[in-house]
């Protein structure tokens, strides 16, 4: 079993990580890691759906999809993450409960009552404060989860939260739940940093030939390589989402308007437009300037600039496509 004790704090560099060692090892694995603030997307899911994406640009946080499915996380420098990587039979790898009850049985241990709960979280009282999700790759299975130590819950609840008549699509869809702090829950000298060494304490001890591994620069160079290539991109983080319909309604000149969008595979591929006054003109240029751009709000904002069309009318879709 290899144990590593991540100390970099860079999401694309972790996230890379876990799927770095997934595939490249034969070894059981586990890992510790914490993030700078970052909301990390299911692999199906539509990130735009999930996110305020307006707001995670203003406060700089981080937008990464990772590899296993369920439903999207926050995580800040008051998180913990935990990553289990195993060898085991097809057909019987995937275990939430078994994998999260060292986790359970280690907090027990030092005064949480924690337990496992719905939708594969961990629940103390009644609020959860981990979400887990699995991915499974060959005859070897990835499970990782969230703490809740410190978090800043109510960037975490505005990050996360986005209409749900917005978006029309068949993607995973977040289930929201009421959550809490461990600290909260502890005394009041237990760090996140004590609590991380402690877990890592308990989960190295409790398998046998544990051994303390550390990246050496080969490593470090192949995770940069998939961050880069990978986990940095428009393409994975938003362009992978499952095909969408979005729709805003707003206001030019005191007139009201209604844009429905079609994307396939992160392109825009119609648009609608549709004033309580008959269709305008600009809605034809609209609609065939931006066939088969990517919804991606820099290059959106580039072909609005260059229309023939009013400055508020370009303002109002840089504003509310997104």
């Amino acid at each position: 079993m290899l144990c590593v004790n991540q100390t970099k704090t860079d999401p694309y560099f972790n996230i890379a990580s876990e799927e770095f060692l997934l595939k490249n090892f034969d070894e059981d694995i586990i890992m510790l890691y914490i993030n700078e603030p970052s909301v990390i997307v299911g692999k199906h899911q539509n990130t735009l759906a999930e996110i305020n994406y307006k707001l995670a640009k203003q406060k700089e946080v981080s937008i990464i999809r990772r590899l296993s499915g369920g439903g999207a996380v926050y995580h800040d420098l008051g998180n913990l993450n935990f990553t289990f990587i195993k060898n085991g039979t097809p057909g019987k790898l995937v275990d939430f409960k078994g994998y999260t009850q060292p986790i359970v049985d280690a907090l027990n241990e030092i005064g949480v009552n924690a337990e496992f709960g719905g939708h594969n979280s961990l629940l103390v009282g009644e609020k959860k404060f981990s979400g887990n999700a699995e991915h499974i790759f060959k005859n070897r299975v990835m499970h990782h989860g969230t703490i809740l130590f410190s978090t800043n819950l109510e960037t975490l609840a505005e990050v996360l939260y986005v209409s749900s008549t917005r978006f029309n699509d068949n993607a995973v869809k977040s289930v929201r739940a009421k959550t809490t702090n461990l600290n909260s829950h502890l005394p009041s000298d237990f760090s996140i940093s004590k609590l991380k060494q402690f877990l890592f304490n308990r989960l190295s001890e409790s398998t046998t030939n544990a051994r303390v591994y550390k990246f050496t620069d080969a490593d470090t160079s192949s995770i940069m390589n998939l961050v880069e290539n990978k986990y940095l991109t428009w393409d994975w983080n938003f362009g992978y989402s499952p095909s969408y319909t979005f729709s805003r309604s707003f206001s030019v000149s005191d007139k009201q308007a209604n844009i429905e969008v079609t994307v396939e595979k992160g392109r825009i591929m119609g648009i609608i437009i549709k004033g309580n006054e008959g269709n305008d003109p600009s809605a034809t240029i609209i609609a065939q300037a931006l066939k088969g751009v990517k919804h991606n709000d820099f290059e959106v904002q580039q072909v609005i600039n260059k229309l023939p069309i009013s400055d508020e009318l370009k303002q109002k879709l840089v504003e509310y496509l997104f």
